[in-house]
């Protein structure tokens, strides 16, 4: 600082940050300081610093601001197993981002809510029990393969400048968070050590350490009876301390005001402003650190503790370029001409193909075949643009739902109807039903059912879920059961095509149609990418990255956070569909299973090499699968575990080697205060899903 010339250093964009920053801190007031540690900061006028707002959503395009292109939700880009496609995707919401907060600033002086370059996203919440409305978030069930997408999601939104970020990534709900939603706001997740570590924490320490994520958000719960947001274990030993976290943390909104209103751990709000600060909150998505000047005068914090909060907060906003000139941040110069525009168009078109996945093709009657001459369209979703968004959408002018969709594929001269049929959830009060009429006279009835973000997503949005979001049944509503039901038992040949961001029980459902596929929430371009996969202008490829369970019979109780029995990794009955499932429209054979080691030392690591070949007559993208599990353990491991995946394009007799890379430190187990490498056998299973593996080896860790 060089206060004596008043000079202000944090003007210089020659200087270090950490400089800048310094010298920006101490110039404030306590008054200014406790401002921006609230995320709708106040302009501060004598220094010429504009208002920022921190509160920012970029889940799966840039949110709550008016036009974007909204690709579909994460489930659906977890679906495509394509870090490198999500990295793309992430990119593309980050120059949106960019555009949109510069425009608002020319035009504004300022940027506003949902206008800021700090966005809150992505959540790697593990999707642990598929009751839980915002699993539809999150990147599916399994730490290693959230993990993998998360930190794919963070690279390309936060981009790869030396000097500035793109955007400010962060990573949610921190941690043991999913679930049930009605009760996140005073619910204590107890769970033990291992399922911490092995669990509930690997995909936060990967975008941490690997992805340099730069923000964390905490969650609303308590975790072994630790506030989230104010937890010495999760915040400053595990945080801070083993993963050496740099950026800033954040509360979920309103979080704060839950440890004393409604987790009761403290009396009041300068008492959980103290206690969070103190423990590494350093920004508050609410109005408790509106206290903090109380909470000081009571000596129940220090200004020391401020000046740290606001350090890593500040250090965030330079690090975007928000002091600097904008033709000093290459960022700035992003046009809105490229929001909604036509490459990203494509991009979330590529994305919405990628992700549906066919689980059921019973005389391979898809893809629809040329001499089909009358298709019947029905269901309450295939005209609804609900189906499309997920939650925490943008708004797009080019919504295309799969009845459009359709429409725009089928070639002229295929005579096509449609009607409704069925409402979502509510029974249908006429007497007659057109729908029911007919519909085995056509050649194929393509029935577009399932979920809607109206039943899962979160509090407040989901407005016909008694469960603030969450669902208690994961079957289909009984009025959609009962339309397929009698579409059947009336002879019509149907295609089912289910929208969802969570695992559904079919049960007898199944059986009654010819095939199913899953769609997820498939953002803007979503009846396009169905159409293009019905009419077999595209190959299915994506691939469940949850598990569909036979029925919620098969789950532990939604409160209970211990994972036995839960996920693939741990169930023991059979599902209804299997971790990492897909069908294709061409087959693809595995062989010459390469280990260039049948033994490495617990510092070690092995090379493992398969070929692939797509032996049909179409082209097609296999995602390759490798899971370990360790037959020799003397503690409970998991059934298996995901280790590696690769998508991989293949035309019709090509064959590639592929190749994974198992380091020993992937194969711990946590025991006895810290991760242990386990001497003895690892087998190896690679396949095309969890439960189809094609080729097993096996070596051993050296003791």
């Amino acid at each position: 600082m060089d206060t004596s010339t008043g000079r202000l250093l944090f003007l210089d964009s020659t200087l270090p940050i950490e400089t800048r920053v310094r010298d920006l801190v101490a110039r404030l007031t306590l008054q200014e300081k406790i401002g921006q540690l609230v995320y709708n900061a106040p302009a501060i006028p004598r220094f010429n610093i504009p208002s920022y707002d921190y509160w920012s959503e970029a889940l799966h395009g840039v949110a709550r601001s008016g036009r974007a292109t909204v690709f579909p939700q994460a489930i659906g880009m977890a679906a495509t197993w394509n870090p490198m496609l999500v990295r793309r995707v992430a990119s593309a919401i980050g120059d949106e981002v960019r555009a949109k907060h510069h425009e608002a600033v020319r035009r504004n002086g300022f940027s506003g809510h949902n206008q800021g370059l700090n966005v809150w996203s992505p959540n790697v919440n593990i999707f642990r029990d598929p009751r839980w409305g915002r699993g539809q978030e999150t990147w599916g069930e399994d730490p290693f393969f959230t993990g993998e997408m998360g930190a794919a999601f963070v690279r390309g939104i936060q981009g790869d400048h030396p000097k500035y970020l793109k955007t400010a990534a962060c990573a949610k709900h921190y941690a043991v968070h999913s679930g049930p939603e009605k009760d996140r706001h005073h619910f204590n997740a107890s769970v033990s050590e291992r399922d911490l570590r092995e669990t509930y924490l690997p995909a936060f320490k990967k975008l941490v350490t690997e992805a340099r994520v730069e923000a964390v958000m905490g969650a609303y719960n308590r975790t072994n009876d630790e506030p989230c947001c104010a937890s010495q274990k999760l915040l400053v030993d595990i945080l801070r301390g083993e993963w050496e976290f740099e950026g800033h943390v954040v509360s979920d909104c309103g979080a704060l005001a839950d440890i004393h209103d409604h987790h009761h751990v403290t009396a009041g709000a300068p008492e959980s402003a103290a206690l969070a600060i103190k423990h590494g909150c350093d920004l508050d998505c609410g109005g408790v650190y509106e206290q903090l000047g109380i909470a000081i005068q009571r000596g129940l914090v220090a200004e020391a503790d401020v000046d740290l909060a606001l350090t890593r907060v500040l250090t965030s906003r330079f690090k975007l370029g928000l002091f600097d000139p904008p033709g000093a941040v290459p960022y700035a110069s992003i046009s809105t001409s490229i929001i909604n525009c036509v490459e990203h168009r494509a991009l979330a078109r590529r994305a919405a193909v990628e992700s549906i996945v066919l689980l059921k093709n019973k005389g391979n009657i898809l893809p629809i075949a040329p001499d089909v001459r009358s298709i019947f369209v029905t269901g309450s979703n295939a005209a609804d643009v609900h189906v499309l968004l997920g939650n925490y959408y943008g708004i797009s002018e080019t919504l295309t739902t799969i009845l459009q969709g359709i429409i725009q594929r089928v070639p002229e001269g295929v005579r096509v109807d449609y009607r409704p049929g069925t409402t979502l959830v509510q029974l249908g009060r006429g007497p007659i039903n057109y729908a029911m009429h007919g519909a085995a006279s056509y050649d194929l009835t393509i029935a577009c059912l399932g979920t809607s973000p109206l039943m899962e997503g979160e509090e407040g949005e989901s407005i016909l879920s008694e469960q603030a979001g969450d669902r208690v049944n994961i079957g289909l509503p009984s009025t959609q059961v009962d339309f397929i039901k009698r579409l059947a038992a009336s002879g019509a040949k149907i295609v089912l095509v289910l929208t969802g961001g969570s695992a559904i029980a079919l049960g007898e459902i199944a059986d009654l149609v010819e095939a199913i596929v899953f769609v997820w929430y498939p953002g803007q371009e979503g009846g396009a990418a169905v159409a293009d996969v019905l009419f077999g202008d595209a190959n299915p490829a994506g691939r469940l990255p949850i598990t569909f369970y036979q029925s919620v019979d098969q789950l532990p109780p939604f409160e209970d956070y211990n994972m036995t029995g839960r996920t693939y990794r741990y169930m023991t009955q059979a599902p209804l569909y299997p971790f990492g499932y897909g069908l294709s429209y061409t087959h693809f054979e595995y062989a010459n299973l390469k280990m260039e080691a049948f033994e490495i030392p617990a510092d070690g690591r092995i090379n493992i090499s398969l070929d692939v070949r797509n032996d049909g007559d179409r082209a097609g993208d296999e995602v390759v699968q490798l899971y370990v599990c360790y037959p020799d353990s003397k503690v409970a491991r998991p059934a298996k575990e995901l280790r590696g995946f690769q998508r991989v394009s293949l035309a019709p007799g090509e064959s590639k080697t592929v190749t994974f890379t198992l380091e020993a430190h992937q194969l711990v187990y946590y025991g006895n205060g810290g991760f242990v490498i386990e001497p003895g056998t690892v087998q190896v299973m690679i396949g095309s899903s969890s439960a189809n593996v094609r080729l097993t080896g096996e070596f051993r860790i050296r003791g």
